[in-house]
Parts: C-alpha cells; sequence; structure tokens
C-alpha cells in the first residue's frame, strides 16, 4: 500500500518525520500480523494518527480509527466496547491514543478493556503527536533508552546526596531516599496489560531535600495551555531553592515570568515535586511547542507543584506541575562518579535494573494528568481563543 496516497487530505511530513513513524510502529509498537490496532485521536492530532494510519496498513495491517474529543467525551467507553472483540479472543489488542495538548480517557479505556485478560492488550498513549514529536522522540530505540535508564538508576538510587550542576550556572544539593521515594523510569518499554506514555526517555524522584540554584535555559513544560514560545535559551529561568521550596525566581522575558508568577498562586506549586533527568539522545534541541519532548531532552529539570508519589508517601497535593529544563547537566554521586548528560551514549551497552525487584515504576503516569489540567485547560483556552479574537476584530482606526 502507498502510505502517501492515504495521506492526500492531510499532508505528508519530510523523509525525518516518517522515519520517526516507522520507528514509532517498528520499535514501540511492535505490532503482530494477527494484533487487533486501535487508533483513538483527537482533532489536533489528526495528522499523527493519518501517519501512524498509513505506515501500520502499508505493512498490511487494518488498524481502526476513532475520533475523539479531549478530556470530555461521553461516547468513547461505548464506541470502544462495541468495536472491541470478544474477550476469549485469542487475538492481541494494541491502542493507541493519539492527542497533541491533552492525555484523555484513561478510566473509559480501563474500563472498556476491563473483561478481557490482561496479558492480551497493551495501551500505548502518545502526547504532543506532532511532526517534532517523530523528529525528536522516535529516533532511539527502546533498548538504548533502557540501558541510559539503568545506568543512571544504577548509580543515583543507591546514593544520599547528589551535586547537580550545568553550564549555565545551576548548583544544587540534593538528599536522595530511595527507600522512602519511589524511582520512575519512561523508556519505552511496552508491557501488556500496562499503559505506556510517549515520548520517552525520564528518570525521576522526589528529592528528600534540595536547595541551590537552578538555572533553566532550556525550556519549560506546565500542565496549563500557555501560547508562550517554551523556549528559555535567550532568557533562562533562575530558581533560588531553600529546603525544597522556591524562595526567589527570576526570568528576563515579563511573558514567562508572569507564567511562573500565575503558576505559583498555586496552593503548592513552590514546593520541588519531582527531579528528573531527560534521556531521549534523540532530543537534540528544544522547541517552541509546550511539551514533554523538550522534558525528555537530556538534561536535569525540576518539577515545581504536583509530584509523581504515593499520596501516603507525600502528602500535600498541588493542581498545576512546571518543569523547568535545563540544556545540560552534570550529575555527581556521593561515590565521586560524574554523569555527563551530554555523554549519555557512552551507557547505551549497560542494562535496567529488574523493575519489581528494584522497586521501580515503568511508567510515569496512571491517570489524565500528563497533559494538561482539564478544568483550568478549558478555561484558559477558552479566554485566550476568545481575546484573540477579539483583538484580531479591532477596527484599525
Amino acid at each position: 500500500m502507498d502510505r502517501t496516497s492515504t495521506l492526500a487530505l492531510t499532508g505528508s511530513p519530510d523523509e525525518q518525520v516518517w522515519q520517526g513513524v516507522s520507528n514509532l510502529v517498528e520499535s514501540y509498537v511492535a505490532p503482530r500480523a494477527d494484533d487487533l490496532v486501535f487508533i483513538l485521536y483527537t482533532v489536533d492530532a489528526r495528522d499523527a494518527a493519518a501517519w501512524i494510519f498509513a505506515e501500520l496498513s502499508s505493512r498490511g495491517m487494518r488498524p481502526t480509527l476513532f475520533g475523539m474529543n479531549p478530556i470530555h467525551d461521553a461516547t468513547v467507553e461505548q464506541r470502544l466496547r462495541a468495536a472491541l472483540p470478544a474477550p476469549s479472543t485469542a487475538r492481541r489488542i494494541v491502542l493507541l491514543t493519539v492527542e497533541r495538548d491533552s492525555m484523555s480517557h484513561f478510566m473509559e479505556i480501563r474500563r472498556a478493556l476491563a473483561p478481557h485478560p490482561p496479558e492480551s492488550w497493551s495501551v500505548l498513549r502518545i502526547i504532543n503527536a506532532s511532526e517534532e514529536f517523530f523528529r525528536h522522540s522516535m529516533s532511539v530505540s527502546p533498548q538504548t533508552l533502557s540501558a541510559i535508564n539503568g545506568a543512571l538508576l544504577k548509580r543515583m538510587m543507591p546514593s544520599r546526596s547528589l551535586h547537580i550542576s550545568s553550564s549555565s550556572g545551576t548548583s544544587l544539593d540534593v538528599e536522595i531516599d530511595s527507600t522512602r521515594y519511589r524511582w520512575l523510569s519512561n523508556r519505552g518499554a511496552r508491557r501488556d496489560g500496562a499503559f505506556m506514555i510517549l515520548p520517552p526517555g525520564e528518570v525521576s524522584t522526589f528529592p528528600a531535600n534540595i536547595n541551590g540554584r537552578l538555572v533553566a535555559d532550556g525550556a519549560f513544560n506546565v500542565t496549563a495551555f500557555t501560547a508562550a514560545d517554551a523556549r528559555l535559551g535567550q532568557h533562562p529561568v533562575t530558581l533560588e531553592i531553600e529546603e525544597g521550596r522556591v524562595v526567589d525566581f527570576s526570568c528576563a522575558s515579563p511573558e514567562i515570568e508572569g507564567l511562573i508568577r500565575r503558576c505559583m498562586t498555586y496552593q503548592n506549586c513552590d514546593r520541588v515535586g519531582e527531579l528528573g533527568f531527560g534521556t531521549n539522545v534523540g532530543t537534540q534541541g528544544f522547541i517552541a511547542m509546550n511539551s514533554h519532548i523538550n522534558e525528555r531532552h537530556p538534561g536535569v529539570h525540576i518539577g515545581l507543584g504536583q509530584h509523581g508519589q504515593k499520596d501516603s508517601v507525600v502528602q500535600y497535593t498541588a493542581k498545576i506541575h512546571l518543569d523547568l529544563i535545563t540544556s545540560d547537566a552534570k550529575i555527581r554521586t556521593d561515590s565521586g562518579e560524574v554523569i555527563d548528560s551530554t555523554d549519555l551514549m557512552s551507557f547505551r551497552d549497560e542494562s535496567h535494573p529488574n523493575p519489581i525487584e528494584s522497586g521501580i515504576n515503568e511508567e510515569d503516569i496512571d491517570g489524565d494528568c500528563c497533559g494538561l489540567i482539564p478544568v483550568e485547560v478549558e478555561r484558559a483556552k477558552a479566554e485566550y481563543l476568545r481575546l484573540k479574537n477579539c483583538g484580531e476584530r479591532q477596527p484599525s482606526g
């Protein structure tokens, strides 16, 4: 099947993007010939869904396409139930959700799949579906990411302290408690009966304590709608952190400083809820989109606000999560070893610890909070579009 003809209505991307689509299917979806594949997509990710559909079709498969509304869709569970085979069917179910700014319908998908044995299905949830997703995030295999993630985990988990620096002036002293706070590893390793988040390439934890200065010269990623350019190279954000809380911040961009100030009005959003390390070595630069693509860039990021720990362990919540990302990082463990974010490929021959035996969580989310906060995004986006349209209609004289 000629995949370009399938995309006559959506446009055909360049060869690098096509290679990313092919890598997604080959290495992450890894379909078998008799798999039943379902693609659920939102309208803003229609092109990406069409490219995936075309790639699967070119391999002789016939995926089922479902349009869905982001955040709220009263029909998606019913439609999915009707399309799924009987639970006794021997064929494996592979379900992809393809969205740009949201991650929706976790419970609806979970309920629709509930009658099926866990070994008979897997779900891949794509956020930030776009040309940039395929160009930046899909050029590295899950095997390479597993090796890199594993190398970082084996060095940092046993440590009681880390010192983190960067070329932009970051200097952070971090206390680590791996017996209390879980580590998360997003490496694109698909598992039966589980949800996998893409883009891949990150390890993270909750810092037992953190002090010092972060100079984020890479990008930001925030769980709220914003039209701001996410790149920070021309106007880095500087955070001063004491005992795990932000005590001061600055940015030369009034737009970005205003965004951070608004985030700080939410309760607990001055708390450092995440210490994260990007590991996707295919992400060579930062993009304008508010995205997880930037968060996976090799470097360090501090996540303010909501954490990724169990509520019984970290007993506060926040309505927003703001990641501030550096362009590079050096991590010195308490054994004296230094991990350089610009040299992660040197770990490509290492292995990933067994998640169950090591107490590592394989995925970074099991819900709908990895994209935009549902209520806030709808309200903010509607307000932004209303103001934008009003501004465009103002008389010139």
